[in-house]
């Protein structure tokens, strides 16, 4: 369920370039699109404690990269429900809004993005000690290309 409060623009309205974030409690992958939405490409993971605030650093890759809209990755439930994790990143996204109230925010299915980067990675020649190091970027990645297909 979308939250009222974010601006979800309709498909043909999607502009470029887009920030795609895989939330997680203790670090976020980011991925951008280019400017033309035709390629999703890793930023950055930005680890995220008690003590480091991720949101500064999400709004200076926004401000550097010129960003038109957010796309964040929703843990869904198997039966589509909301469960603990997809609170937590409601109360991020409500946070990342009021940080950066002129983008829209974008909610995306994040099922199974982990395995499907993971898997790419290896197909790659990644081994998996080297993935811990990417592997939220990557998700970050298949986030955004699930919205761009989604909005095609």
């Amino acid at each position: 369920m979308e939250n009222p409060s974010f601006h979800s623009p309709a498909p043909s309205s999607c502009v470029h370039p887009a920030l795609g974030l895989d939330y997680g409690t203790s670090r976020i992958g980011i991925a951008a699109t280019d400017d033309l939405g035709l390629f999703a490409h890793p930023v950055e993971t930005i680890p995220h404690n008690k003590e480091k605030d991720p949101i500064p650093r999400i709004c200076e890759i926004v401000s550097q990269r010129k960003i038109q809209i957010l796309i964040i990755g929703m843990p869904y439930r198997l039966d589509g429900s909301e469960g603990e994790s997809a609170k937590k990143v409601r109360v991020f996204s409500k946070k990342l809004a009021r940080s950066l109230p002129q983008l829209p925010i974008q909610f995306i299915d994040e099922s199974y993005t982990t395995l499907d980067a993971a898997e790419k990675l290896r197909q790659a020649g990644r081994k998996a000690h080297r993935q811990k190091l990417i592997i939220d970027q990557a998700s970050a990645i298949e986030i955004l290309n699930r919205w761009m297909e989604e909005t095609l």
